[in-house]
């Protein structure tokens, strides 16, 4: 038994490395550059010429010079890198690979919010599809959300959406009582609950806790988050905001409240650190759906290629290159 499985282990070892190397030489023959998002599996990470968040992808997507970007995310952030990268042949291994969050707000429902508020400054999280930033007038990712706001005439009505708990977050930090938030969510963030928070703390009273915006957890915290006290354990952060804090901060015990993907990047980075993930169930059932044989298959066949109209484009382009160039 021990033998037979140590054969498949072996096979499995093989076929990945063959895969791995497949991968690297037709990455040469297309003239390509991986980027992936640090909720994709581990070996979609390492294989990678670029990690990191939605933010920083968008400006290695905009600052490339090869032909060819493969989008290892989800659909929003390839429609993201095509419409900055219009000469580019941007390619997802998976069509599928879509986002709970970007489909929680329709064009119609923009429209019509738009409607209700004449006037009123655009500003949509980057969860969200090509149309909806067209009607945009400000792009954001949870890592300059707050700068951006900020940036906006406090006079000015502001139309934050979709995510509810980011732009509960950004209203309560930056006291915009003028902000107008959708009652959009993630489906992995708004699971988390704030009990498991005080369960897992109770558990590792010592570690730093690391929450992303996006999650519900956060909304019973924000007076606390709102003070910044220097010595408390919360830290509010992004995906890279969290390998930052945690390359920085003298802590050695992390426990992290996002997708699990990040801790594969957490650990690799800090390796003498420790980071726990808030529930065990922490996983982005998109984000997963980009697998080593998918990526091999849309570099060899020239796959899955994602454009975006030229008029929505141009009409979206705007509102990304602002979130590009703030924060």
């Amino acid at each position: 038994m021990t033998t037979t499985m140590n054969n498949t282990e072996r096979q499995s070892s093989e076929r990945t490395e063959k895969l791995i190397q497949e991968i690297n030489e037709w990455k040469v023959k297309r003239n390509a550059v991986i980027l992936a998002h640090n909720y994709q599996i581990p070996v979609i990470q390492d294989i990678a010429d670029f990690v990191g968040d939605s933010l920083g992808l968008s400006r290695q997507a905009a600052a490339t010079k090869s032909d060819v970007i493969v989008f290892c995310g989800v659909h929003f952030m390839a429609e993201t890198a095509a419409i900055l990268c219009p000469d580019k042949r941007v390619l997802i291994p998976d069509l599928e690979a879509g986002c709970s969050l970007a489909a929680s707000i329709t064009l119609e429902g923009l429209l019509n919010w738009k409607a209700e508020h004449p006037g009123a400054i655009v500003v949509s999280y980057v969860n969200t599809t090509a149309a909806i930033k067209a009607e945009s007038d400000y792009c954001c990712t949870s890592g300059n959300a707050l700068q951006i706001v900020k940036s906006i005439d406090p006079d000015k009505e502001i139309l934050f959406l979709p995510d509810v708990f980011l732009g509960s977050w950004v209203k309560r930090m930056t006291g915009r009582e003028n902000m107008h938030i959708w009652m959009g969510e993630c489906h992995v963030h708004a699971a988390i609950h704030p009990r498991a928070i005080d369960e897992k703390m109770k558990q590792h009273p010592e570690a730093e806790l690391l929450i992303h915006p996006e999650c519900g957890c956060l909304t019973p915290y924000l007076d606390r988050v709102a003070r910044q006290d220097k010595g408390d354990q919360l830290k509010v952060a992004s995906t890279e905001g969290m390998i930052v804090r945690a390359c920085q901060s003298p802590a050695k015990q992390f426990v992290v409240a996002t997708e699990e993907g990040i801790l594969h990047r957490l650990k690799k980075e800090n390796p003498d650190k420790e980071f726990i993930p808030i529930a065990d169930e922490m996983s982005c059932q998109f984000m997963k759906m980009i697998t080593l044989e998918k990526l091999h298959a849309a570099l060899v066949n020239n796959q899955f290629q994602v454009t975006v109209p030229e008029d929505v484009a141009a009409k979206a382009r705007l509102s990304i290159e602002r979130m590009v160039a703030i924060g």
